[in-house]
């Protein structure tokens, strides 16, 4: 009697081990390899493990290919020390910190994170809400072109901590940005944007997904090589 593969919380296949995401109304098998190098296998309700094993030894190479990308852009954690001078990226560009006893909060002023000791106490927090805070607004801003671009409308957005991913979507018409994602420059942002908004009307990573990307961003596999590389060197509070 076949197994279906929802009855497990994990499969291991050889070296590899795959956590099993819960199950949706999908059709066809999916393999990701996320920021952190784990395995994510996404499958049909109606899919046996005798199916999925065999979708990942199809698989293999392409598994093994990514997994070693990943190792070649591993890079210690980086860690940011709330003392002046310290750097932070906004939008592309670094600025340094300087603390001073009479600032309120955070912001960014003349070519300077400003930032109070009081608050440097638990800075990492209060840069986490910073760039939510500012990220939203710039975020709604930027969407709305690209949506319209790619007969979308109506589409929310909101700036959460996503772990090791850059965005998600919500639903039909609503997607989620890193917080960190906004000290990549403008048009890596765009790259995540249309990433998302193609989600909307392809859920998995398709030929007609890709389609859709390369419809409105032709150039989006240089700009996905060069958030790849960018995207070691962005602080996420995690170090």
């Amino acid at each position: 009697m076949s197994t279906g593969i929802h009855d497990l919380k994990s499969l291991t296949a050889g070296d590899l081990v795959f956590t099993i995401a819960p199950p949706t109304e999908r059709t066809t098998l999916e393999i990701t390899v996320d920021r952190d190098a784990s395995l994510i296998l996404r499958a049909p309700t109606c899919a046996t493990r005798e199916r999925v094993e065999q979708f990942i030894e199809s698989k293999r190479p392409w598994v093994y290919r990514k997994l070693a990308e990943k190792d070649a852009l591993a890079a210690p954690p980086i860690r940011k020390q709330y003392v002046d001078g310290e750097g932070f990226a906004y939008l592309g560009r670094n600025y340094r910190l300087k603390l001073d006893e009479t600032a309120d909060g955070v912001r960014l002023d003349r070519g300077r994170f400003v930032m109070s000791p009081a608050v440097a106490a638990d800075g990492d927090a209060a840069m986490r809400r910073w760039y939510v805070r500012t990220g939203q607004p710039w975020l709604e801003r930027r969407v709305e072109p690209w949506a319209s671009r790619m007969g979308a409308s109506g589409v929310g957005v909101a700036v959460r901590d996503l772990g090791y991913r850059w965005g998600s979507t919500k639903g039909e018409s609503h997607i989620n940005i890193h917080w960190a994602t906004l000290q990549l420059a403008p048009s890596l942002i765009d790259y995540v944007i249309v990433h998302e908004l193609a989600h909307l009307k392809e859920l998995n990573h398709t030929d007609r997904y890709w389609a859709e990307v390369a419809r409105a961003m032709p150039d989006y596999e240089r700009r996905r090589h060069d958030l790849t590389t960018a995207g070691v060197k962005i602080w996420t509070c995690r170090g």
